[in-house]
C-alpha cells in the first residue's frame, strides 16, 4: 500500500491507473478505524482494481470544537489495518492540504440537511458536503462507500451526486455491530465500561419498537420510544424519528408505500450515539 499525502501526487497515479482501465473504488473515512470501516474496504476490493482509504478528520463538519479535539486519532493502527485489507492507496492529507484556503461553498441540499442530525449539528453537512465534493472531483471514483449507520449522509451524499452530475455510484453497505448489538463507531471508544455495558439498549430499544408497528402508529412507537429513554437516567434522548429513505419526510402511516427508516441520537455521558433500524 502506498501513502500520498498531497493532491497532486495521487491524482497523478490515478490518472495512469484510469488510463490502463482500471476502476476506482474509494473509502473516505475520518480514520479510528474499526470493523465496519474494514468491511466497507472488503467490498470495494472485491469490485474495483484498484481501492483509495482516505483518512482525515474534516474540521468543517464539526460545529463543536471540543467534539473536533476529542474525536479519536489512531493514524499508525489506520494504516496498518488498511495494509492487512490489501487497500491499495491511503490518502492521508493535511487540513492546509486540503483546505488551502476557507471553503466558502454551500450546497443546496433539497432541505435533507435541515432535519435530525442537521437540527443538532448546524453546518455539520454542508461541512460533509464540502470535503466529500473535494475527494469526488480529486479522486473521480467509479464506486464510493458508505455504512448505513450514518443513514442521513448516506441519502445527502446522493443528492450531492446529482447535484455536481458525477457518475460515481454510491454503494451503501450494512452497519456493523458488536455482538450485543451495539453499532460500531468510532466514538465507541470513548464510553466508560459502565456506560460501554449500558450501550446496546439503543439497539434493543429500536428492535422493540419495530416489533410494535401492528399495534401503534408512527407517532405512538416514537412516544413508546420516548418513554423507555424517560426509564433510563444514564441516557439523553436528542431525538427519535421513523422517516422514508428518500427526503426523510416523516412517515404518518405504516400503510405508506415507502422504505421506512427508524432513526435515533442519544447522549450516554459525554458521548453521542446514532443509530438506525429498516422498519419494513
Amino acid at each position: 500500500m502506498i501513502v500520498y499525502r498531497t493532491k497532486t501526487d495521487l491524482s497523478g497515479q490515478l490518472l495512469s491507473l484510469k488510463n490502463e482501465g482500471k476502476t476506482i473504488g474509494l473509502v473516505p473515512t475520518m480514520g479510528a478505524l474499526h470493523d465496519g470501516h474494514a468491511s466497507l474496504v472488503e467490498k470495494a476490493t472485491a469490485e474495483n482494481d484498484i481501492v483509495v482509504a482516505s483518512i482525515f478528520v474534516n474540521p468543517t463538519q464539526f460545529n463543536d470544537p471540543s467534539d473536533l479535539d476529542k474525536y479519536p486519532r489512531t493514524l499508525d493502527r489506520d494504516l496498518e489495518l488498511l495494509r492487512r485489507l490489501k487497500a491499495d492507496f491511503a490518502f492521508v492529507p493535511s487540513v492546509k492540504e486540503m483546505y488551502p484556503r476557507p471553503d466558502e461553498r454551500t450546497f443546496d441540499l433539497g432541505g435533507l440537511d435541515r432535519v435530525m442530525e442537521g437540527l443538532h449539528r448546524k453546518g455539520h453537512f454542508n461541512g460533509v458536503a464540502q470535503i466529500v465534493s473535494k475527494l469526488f472531483l480529486l479522486i473521480r471514483p467509479h464506486r464510493a462507500y458508505f455504512g448505513q449507520k450514518d443513514f442521513q449522509q448516506l441519502v445527502i451524499i446522493r443528492r450531492l451526486v446529482d447535484i455536481l452530475k458525477l457518475d460515481i455510484c454510491i454503494v451503501p453497505c450494512p452497519i456493523i455491530r458488536e455482538s450485543d448489538g451495539l453499532a460500531l463507531s468510532s466514538r465507541n471508544v470513548r464510553l466508560s465500561k459502565e456506560e460501554r455495558k449500558l450501550a446496546p439498549f439503543i439497539y434493543e430499544t429500536l428492535l422493540q419498537a419495530r416489533s410494535k408497528m401492528a399495534d401503534l402508529t408512527p407517532a405512538q412507537v416514537k412516544e413508546w420510544v420516548t418513554f423507555q429513554f424517560e426509564g433510563q437516567p444514564a441516557f439523553q434522548l436528542e431525538y427519535i424519528e421513523i422517516v422514508e429513505d428518500k427526503w426523510l419526510k416523516p412517515v404518518d402511516d405504516w400503510g405508506e408505500e415507502v422504505n421506512k427508516v427508524a432513526c435515533i441520537a442519544v447522549h450516554l455521558g459525554d458521548v453521542r450515539l446514532i443509530d438506525n433500524l429498516n422498519f419494513d
